[in-house]
């Protein structure tokens, strides 16, 4: 298999799949011109990752990957969960969903969380493959860092006792939930 299409738009995600899917070539929506939103009408991580593969895959007749992920919060039952992209609202802003997430944990000690992320590898004659990566950590109260994106700037990682917005995508790649699943997904296809 020399072609894989991401089931993505997101930028920032691309690049860690390519990176550590090198040297299959990944392709994401935009490069193969897809425009259609992709609905996510999943109630957990895998069935999302699902759906979004299974589209792409049936569609373009080319394996697809998709991931579903997101941040749990222990003191917030899970939240924000498959919603992480949305929390703040459909206007999917990075800034607001981070604003919402230390509003809601203001006062609160319990501040585990964990990153989990569920790729699944979906093939045009509907055999699929499913696999699940999580980093443990917890939320910072103050941001720190300017690198990665989506919550990293509050993440700490209890691994890597740093920031995720505090290190490079190499380091990340170390420990992340969406490396751990990325690793799987590459031991399988080889």
């Amino acid at each position: 298999m020399d072609t894989i299409v991401l089931a993505t738009r997101n930028k920032g995600k691309l690049k860690e799949f390519k990176k550590i899917l090198d040297p299959i070539q990944i392709l994401d929506l935009e490069a193969i011109g897809d425009q259609e939103e992709i609905i996510e009408s999943g109630t957990t991580f895998y069935e999302n990752a699902k759906i979004k593969a299974k589209r792409i895959a049936k569609k373009y007749g080319i394996p697809a990957l998709a991931d579903d992920s997101g941040l749990e919060v222990d003191a917030l039952h899970g939240a924000p969960g498959i919603y992480s992209a949305r929390y703040a609202g459909v206007e999917q802003d990075e800034e607001a969903n981070n604003q919402l997430l230390i509003q809601n944990l203001k006062g609160i000690k319990n501040r585990k969380a964990r990153y989990i992320c569920v790729i699944c590898l979906y093939y045009p004659d509907d055999t699929f493959h499913i696999v699940e990566g999580i980093c443990e950590g917890e939320i910072l109260e103050t941001a720190r860092g300017n690198e990665g994106f989506g919550y990293d700037p509050y993440f700490y990682s209890t691994e890597l006792e740093k920031g995720f917005g505090e290190i490079s995508i190499e380091e990340k790649n170390k420990v992340s939930h969406r490396f751990k699943a990325i690793q799987k997904i590459k031991e399988y296809l080889l």
